[in-house]
């Protein structure tokens, strides 16, 4: 994968549903966000997965997909508290 290059996550953004869908319940609509970060990490910790399978976030020229918009949300520059990762417990390992 090659490096991102320099992101303002500053700049509105547009979020996009996929454009054909499946299931007839949609899972969000046309979003417009003051800041790409909103919109990274709204479509990141608020989607679920088949919402986001096809969407795309616009800013500016450039379209990101799904996996454009994760790299945006997991790269250093990303300038949001991110949702905390669920933490893996083992019972068994507990009971030991």
């Amino acid at each position: 994968m090659r490096p991102l290059r320099p992101f303002n996550f500053n700049t509105s953004a547009e979020l996009f549903p996929a454009a054909i869908r499946k299931k007839k319940r949609a899972g969000f609509t046309y979003r417009r966000f003051g800041t790409a970060a909103e919109a990274v990490q709204f479509a990141m910790e608020q989607l679920p997965t088949d919402s986001l399978n096809g969407a795309y976030l616009q800013v500016e020229e450039a379209r990101f997909d799904q996996n454009g918009i994760r790299t945006l949300y997991e790269s250093e520059a990303f300038p949001l508290p991110r949702r905390p990762k669920p933490v893996e417990t083992n019972a068994d390992a507990d009971a030991a």
